[in-house]
């Protein structure tokens, strides 16, 4: 469960993404640059399991579940809760997209979207292509607030395949 520190001006668009390794839902840890040369993937950045928005949220990604499959993209959400909250939240919200627990803040921080604060995730989206370049970022000012899966499957479809 680490991530690499990366300054936080190093995350613009088109720079690489910061690699970290994250426990999982599916009872595994899951690194990030697992996934280079097979997939892109959306990060999207949740505030807390069993909230309105976020459960709408993670409902919305379950209902695109295909399409962004076909777009070639995996989408991890990722909040500071433990994971077996999140395991009880997707089964009690019936979803097959994959959770992380970012618990120890290190991602979150990294990744700039830390609400210290609040001591949780604020809501954001890095998509991170197949080579690990990230290609669009958006962070919510307001956590009641959410892209339309819509707005992130056009910036999917600007990647190509």
């Amino acid at each position: 469960m680490h991530s690499d520190t990366a300054p936080l001006e190093s995350l613009e668009v088109g720079a690489p993404a910061p690699d970290f390794t994250l426990p999982s839902t599916a009872g595994e840890s899951l690194t990030l640059s697992n996934s280079r040369d097979r997939e892109n993937v959306l990060l999207a950045f949740f505030p807390a399991a069993f909230t309105s928005v976020c459960s709408e949220e993670l409902c919305a990604f379950h209902d695109d579940v295909e399409t962004f499959q076909g777009s070639g993209t995996r989408v991890l959400g990722i909040s500071v809760d433990l994971v077996p909250s999140l395991r009880e939240f997707r089964y009690k919200l019936g979803i097959e997209t994959e959770l992380l627990s970012d618990f120890r803040r290190h991602v979150s921080r990294t990744y700039g979207v830390l609400d210290e604060e609040r001591y949780q995730s604020r809501r954001a989206y890095f998509l991170v292509d197949k080579a690990g370049v990230l290609r669009w970022k958006h962070v919510e000012e307001h956590g009641g607030h959410r892209r339309p899966n819509a707005e992130i499957l056009a910036q999917i479809e600007k990647l190509g395949r």
